[in-house]
């Protein structure tokens, strides 16, 4: 043993706590590790659920850029005599916007070029672009009412799905694995898959602390699962080692890896013993997930031809499914296109015919499996898009801007109602006038769906108590079946 490099480490503040931690009991141990070190045997925290859990699952299709509600479920038709005058005042009453429009020297209203019609028990309106949802009207719940702070891209997201604009705090998929751990032990808890198919235009960056653990320990981040020929990069064996050898490998590791945890008490270390464990398990999981050659010809019936092309979205709808089927947690698609400053009647069009079917397959296969009821489908992008037009408004072309004061999310299953919808907005969809649903109110309706409390899973860091919601926050009760 090399001695004045035990004593080097032994300077350090964790080392320091970790050896004189030795002496005390488990208990003591858990308090001085937070709540994570006395996690049950799942991998989740003990005491959760907080309540009975009407979902099990969540599987999360985040239109990345912002869809627009005016042209997909916001059905505005007195727009039409007001295509091409200018926004009034008192609607938009001095609110901020985006550095793009704000040299715009006017604002012209443009109504949806899109042909829209009532579906379903509840009368929604969706449009001709987005055929296939109306096929899953009457088992979704359409809140039209979601409202956000931030105004960009970056800040949006990262908000969405972390509940702070800030970087650097545990995603939702991260905190809910944290929290009630796996089903499985030959997958992780969260995974994270992402697609970009149709769009023309170049699209907002996605980085990869948007499914990160943040301060949490690591080995609650989101797993991204890649499409081609190696869905998780390194997890193949070197040419030259088998199963056997891997294993071999992996057991002397493992035993230096716990040499090392009891002597510091680190935390990562135990999550890099779990995280060699989980690769290893998922070099057999993974390939068996991928395959998709035992599917049978009624899948892609369902979802579509595009389901059997990698990396496109109804592959990736597909792929989520047969994630939650083998007992995954959370499971995050992240499409990309959807921001259309211009040209929106084309390249909205083609987004919803990369992903219109995929969606609404999605939530019919997981009816017809039994599956929707403990498993929560959520769909909708970071916020929506503005009545007046971005650019040149002519007969058959207009864009819109980011507009975060209203814009439509839809969810499914695990304890909501189904074929019901909510919140209501101005004519000129700019306003809410009534029901209003703040994404921190979206992030604990979902927790609450899960059976927690999400003020109460928390977690501590640099001296303060943490949670997803920060200090806000309500169950949507209404929402709740």
């Amino acid at each position: 043993m090399n001695w004045k490099r035990e004593m080097q480490l032994l300077e350090t503040r964790r080392q320091f706590f970790g050896k004189g931690a030795r002496g005390l009991s488990v208990a003591a141990l858990a308090s001085l590790m937070g709540t994570d070190a006395a996690a049950a045997p799942t991998g989740g925290l003990t005491g959760l659920p907080h309540f009975a859990a009407k979902a099990k699952r969540v599987i999360w299709l985040h239109q990345s850029g912002g869809p627009s509600q005016l042209d997909l479920f916001d059905y505005k038709p007195q727009l039409k005599k007001y295509h091409g005058s200018e926004l009034p005042g008192s609607v938009r009453m001095g609110q901020r916007i985006t550095g793009m429009t704000s040299g715009q020297a006017s604002f012209p209203c443009a109504a949806s070029m899109f042909k829209f019609e009532q579906v379903g028990k509840a009368g929604m309106w969706m449009s001709e672009l987005i055929p296939h949802h109306k096929k899953i009207a009457d088992d979704i719940t359409l809140v039209k009412s979601v409202h956000t702070d931030a105004i960009n891209h970056d800040p949006a997201i990262t908000f969405i799905q972390s509940g702070s604009q800030q970087p650097g705090r545990p995603s939702i998929g991260s905190w809910v694995s944290y929290g009630l751990g796996s089903e499985t032990q030959e997958l992780p808890a969260f995974v994270v898959l992402l697609s970009q198919q149709n769009s023309i235009n170049a699209d907002q960056p996605l980085f990869s602390r948007l499914w990160g653990a943040g301060f949490l320990p690591s080995r609650y981040q989101g797993v991204r699962l890649r499409s081609g020929k190696d869905p998780v990069l390194y997890l193949a064996d070197p040419s030259g080692i088998d199963r056997e050898g891997r294993r071999e490998m992996l057991d002397a590791l493992q035993a230096l890896n716990k040499i090392r945890e009891e002597a510091y008490h680190d935390p990562e270390i135990d999550t890099r013993i779990q995280q060699y464990e989980m690769a290893y398990k998922m070099q057999t999981s993974v390939p068996e997930l991928t395959d998709l050659s035992k599917e049978p010809a009624s899948t892609f019936a369902l979802y579509g031809e595009d389901a059997r092309k990698p990396g496109t979205y109804a592959a990736n709808c597909l792929l989520a499914r047969r994630l939650v089927e083998r007992g995954v947690r959370f499971v995050q698609l992240y499409h990309k296109g959807w921001d259309q400053h211009n040209n929106l009647p084309r390249d909205l069009a083609l987004q919803c015919k990369a992903s219109d079917q995929g969606a609404a397959a999605l939530v019919q296969d997981l009816k017809q499996r039994g599956m929707l009821d403990d498993t929560l489908v959520v769909w909708g992008g970071e916020f929506g898009r503005t009545v007046y037009c971005q650019g040149k408004l002519t007969e058959t072309d207009y864009g819109r801007d980011h507009h975060p004061r209203n814009f439509a999310m839809w969810m499914a299953g695990g304890g909501l109602k189904r074929g019901f919808q909510m919140g209501e907005t101005d004519d000129y969809s700019y306003n809410i006038v009534s029901d209003p649903v703040h994404i921190h109110d979206i992030q604990a309706t979902l927790l609450h769906c899960l059976g927690v409390d999400h003020k109460r899973l928390t977690y501590k860091f640099q001296g303060r108590w943490f949670r997803l919601t920060d200090v806000h926050g309500n169950v949507v009760k209404p929402l709740l079946a």
